[in-house]
């Protein structure tokens, strides 16, 4: 509404000292706002308003005022009132940030998960849903590392004979990431692994690197359970021998001559 009038103005219909008021006109707009004020009220009504439309705007020299810096600048307590008065869980709002993460307090490996696809896309949210996963388990997680991708080609003769040369190629390029954790304990680990399969993200593919780490003297311990393991494979040995049915038989060469006339038909 400001404009159009000083555009007409321009023209020749209104004097030299016009045009020249008229220049603040064509400043940017939050510059007019504070150089130039717009006659509002009963004085707009007024026959020295009616003159011309450039008449409604009167320019200053002065420069704009300063903002307080106290008023500009939001206090903490704003933002924790504006973070109070959020209507979103902070279980729903925790998935538009990025992942929270455990500190590792001796730094030793346990686990590394490998995770390969063809999409980056599929691969970034699915190491967003591990490090989420890990954290409510207790487990420190860092990554996801990018790994160095692996290439393959092929070349395809499209013909035979003479049309070798009319050939394609084909490329398949795997994306992989690496998410280790530390410190964490094997049956925890090991839920955590369970978890993400049960869960697993299509055109997602896993491999997981486990380390145990066991007290001092493992082998006194291997030789005290050996009884309690030879009772256990003792009756899943039974299901792998051949003659498992040969229970009373007198020796095995009467076993095996009985056999003789059975086939032969009582010879």
């Amino acid at each position: 509404m400001i404009l159009r009038p000083a555009v007409r103005s321009l023209r020749g219909r209104a004097p030299l000292a016009t045009f020249r008021s008229a220049q603040s006109v064509f400043q940017p707009l939050s510059q007019l706002r504070g150089m130039a004020s717009v006659i509002t009220g009963p004085d707009a009504a007024s026959p020295e308003a009616r003159l011309s439309p450039i008449a409604k705007i009167t320019t200053t020299t002065e420069p704009p005022k300063a903002k307080n810096k106290a008023k500009a600048a939001p206090t903490a307590e704003s933002e924790d009132k504006a973070f109070a008065m959020s209507r979103m869980p902070r279980s729903l709002e925790a998935l538009y940030l990025q992942p929270l993460r455990r500190e590792a307090e001796y730094g030793v490996p346990t686990c590394d998960l490998q995770l390969r696809s063809y999409s980056v896309r599929n691969l970034e949210f699915f190491c967003d849903f591990a490090l989420r996963a890990a954290y409510y388990l207790g487990l420190p997680a860092f990554g996801p590392v990018p790994l160095p991708r692996m290439i393959e080609r092929w070349t395809v003769p499209k013909s035979h004979f003479i049309f070798k040369k009319s050939q394609e190629n084909f490329e398949r390029i795997t994306l992989r990431r690496l998410i280790q954790i530390k410190d964490g304990h094997p049956e925890t680990v090991q839920l955590w692994l369970a978890f993400l399969q049960k869960h697993a993200y299509y055109g997602i593919g896993m491999k997981a690197n486990v380390w145990e780490f066991s007290k001092l003297g493992v082998s006194k311990a291997m030789d005290e359970s050996k009884a309690d393991v030879e009772k256990l494979l003792e009756t899943r040995w039974e299901h792998l021998s051949h003659v498992s049915d040969m229970k009373g038989v007198g020796s095995f060469e009467d076993y095996l001559a009985k056999e003789r006339r059975r086939i032969s038909g009582g010879r």
